[in-house]
């Protein structure tokens, strides 16, 4: 190896000698790869030049500041683009840089805005004179493989801005060549989004670079015919769906920029056979999925991790903006009259909107819209519902308990007051839009796998609604027949079940008493529910709990209430002991509750 050839620069080496030792660099490599006679040393010479330059961006990232590595950096992407565009360079030289060039030409779009559009014409040049396949191959591997101190927006985006062309170009083989470079695109945009600073500006010409991405899909689709059409259209459905979510995540800045983004995917939906029924019910991306992916594309799978998301967020949009809905050819009115009027539908939607609900990158405002328009189709129109109380609906149940409990996420951790006060209103709303057993199956399942004491009082205390309402319809258990309170799903509630919610919280599954005074809210509650269904069932003579019978009393005494006295006794005393305000804030109302259902219990006894 020459060392002449490879000494690294300093950041003092000025301008002209950078740039004269990159016109002996190139000049070199071109005459060696155009003689062939040594394919070895035409090979090394390339390395040597690709090493030469990635030292100097590596000075810059270095050294951000230091002008004189710009004005360097834009005459050395200057200098590359003159010769590649040179008419008397041979094709098999630029075949040969584009193997090489279009990454290290992305590394020095990160100096400055004028080295970023130098770079992208030089990306532009290898696209139109290199055989489209190769430069596929070539652009997958420089943003799938990108060093740490290169992974911004600024280094992605004249890359992706060669897909486009890339992707027209391409006469064999559409689907494939298209199917097998978007993974490796979505992953590279969602590192991009999840990476950026929340301020990045750049991030909109990349998700401008990603919409023409998926205008050239959507050409490509246009000359294709039959099942390669499908796929493909397929394909860019989700591609459109995954842009969407990736575009929607990240604070109040991307919200405001994100909206004329969506606006423009909004067109992609109606060639992709795409509505807002189907979007929001999840039936159009499963469609899809099945379509484009097929079995065995896990891989692909992968990269559409956040599709669900994006089909509730594009309806969401729709929802907020008249003008993104006309776009996606929707009509909003016939939406929402369309899940007012079938639960089951209505389910679906709740379904897809926790994916909006959980996402952790989400601007709060999406959230909001996605509580209120849940709210807005909660209004059921029940004369048009004649066939869905045919319907099994324990089957909805995993679908329900997992929208109810990204529904108490958004109560128990937004920041927003207004958000937290029209959460919890469509968590009653959806629980009232279920059947009553379903109801309390879906209550029970929410308690015994709830983590948070204060979540858990709250649905205790819906129990206890739902009991006294119960209650006062129901007649007294002497004048109903064991056959008809069995075969009764209008008072679940106010039967023996409410007991078995009160166990769960002073007696829980794993033993002993309840863990104080982390759960203080739940065992309160609990106590309450109980001491509630005592003085109601003692007052008024019946016993559709069972809670009066001898055996029930005497369980709670010896198995709920005295080791809780036990225990409360012992942490009141630890906690006097320990000056512990906040403890003893929680365990003074337990007690007080707790003794006076000890005594409502020894008096009935």
């Amino acid at each position: 190896m020459d060392p002449e050839t490879t000494d690294l620069p300093t950041p003092c080496t000025s301008s002209a000698a950078v740039v004269d030792r990159l016109r002996q660099s190139l000049s070199s490599c071109s005459q060696l790869i155009q003689t062939g006679v040594d394919f070895r040393k035409s090979e090394q010479s390339l390395s040597d030049l690709v090493l030469f330059l990635n030292s100097i961006s590596d000075s810059v990232v270095r050294e951000p500041e230091n002008q004189d590595l710009e004005n360097a950096s834009f005459q050395i992407l200057t200098e590359i683009r003159l010769f590649i565009t040179s008419s008397s360079v041979d094709q098999a030289v630029i075949d040969a840089l584009s193997f090489e060039l279009p990454k290290t030409a992305a590394r020095f779009a990160c100096v400055s805005p004028r080295c970023m559009e130098v770079a992208q014409s030089i990306v532009d040049c290898f696209t139109d004179k290199c055989s489209p396949r190769d430069m596929l191959s070539i652009l997958c591997e420089a943003i799938g493989s990108p060093r740490d101190a290169f992974t911004v927006p600024s280094y992605f985006a004249p890359l992706l801005s060669g897909f486009p062309k890339v992707f027209v170009s391409i006469r064999k083989r559409q689907f494939e060549q298209v199917k097998a470079a978007v993974p490796v695109i979505l992953n590279a945009l969602k590192a991009i989004v999840l990476d950026s600073d929340d301020e990045d500006a750049d991030l909109g010409d990349i998700f401008h670079k990603a919409n023409c991405i998926a205008d050239s899909m959507k050409a490509v689709c246009l000359e294709l015919e039959g099942k390669d059409n499908e796929k493909l259209c397929a394909l860019l459905g989700l591609f459109v769906l995954q842009i969407t979510a990736l575009a929607s995540m990240g604070i109040e800045y991307r919200l405001a920029h994100s909206s004329p983004l969506v606006l423009k995917l909004s067109h992609f939906l109606q060639c992709c056979g795409l509505s807002y029924l189907g979007l929001i019910m999840g039936t159009d991306v499963e469609k899809l999925l099945g379509f484009a992916v097929g079995d065995g594309g896990d891989d692909l799978v992968g990269c559409f991790s956040d599709i669900w998301l994006g089909a509730s967020i594009l309806v969401i949009w729709g929802y907020k903006s008249n003008e993104v809905a006309l776009a996606a050819g929707a009509d909003l009115v016939a939406l929402k009259d369309e899940l007012q009027s079938s639960r089951i539908k209505r389910w679906h939607a709740v379904g897809m909107l926790k994916h909006v609900l959980l996402c952790l990158y989400l601007p709060l405002e999406l959230k909001k819209d996605a509580i209120n328009f849940l709210l807005s189709i909660m209004h059921a129109k029940l004369s048009q519902m004649p066939n869905d109380e045919n319907e099994d609906y324990s089957t909805y149940m995993p679908t329900l308990c997992s929208a109810l409990q990204a529904i108490q996420v958004v109560i128990m951790y937004a920041t927003d007051v207004i958000l937290r006060k029209n959460a919890f209103a469509a968590f009653k709303e959806l629980l009232a839009d279920c059947p009553t057993s379903l109801r309390f199956d879906i209550l029970r399942a929410l308690i015994k796998d709830g983590d948070s004491s204060s979540m858990i009082a709250v649905l205790l205390d819906c129990v206890r609604e739902e009991v006294r309402l119960e209650s006062t319809k129901s007649p007294p258990a002497s004048k109903v027949s064991k056959a008809e309170s069995e075969g009764s799903q209008g008072t679940i509630f106010w039967s023996s079940s409410a007991l078995e919610l009160v166990e769960l919280v002073l007696r829980p599954p794993g033993g002993g008493p309840p863990s104080l005074p982390e759960h203080s809210d739940a065992v309160l509650s609990a106590l309450n529910l109980y001491r509630f269904i005592l003085i109601k069932e003692s007052t008024g003579k019946s016993n559709n709990t069972g809670v009066l019978s001898r055996d029930s009393l005497v369980k709670a005494h010896s198995e709920w209430l005295l080791p809780l006295r036990t225990l409360v006794t012992r942490m009141m005393a630890e906690a006097q002991c320990g000056c512990d305000e906040l403890a003893l804030c929680g365990l003074n109302p337990v007690e007080v509750v707790l003794y006076r259902c000890i005594e409502l219990v020894e008096e009935l006894t």
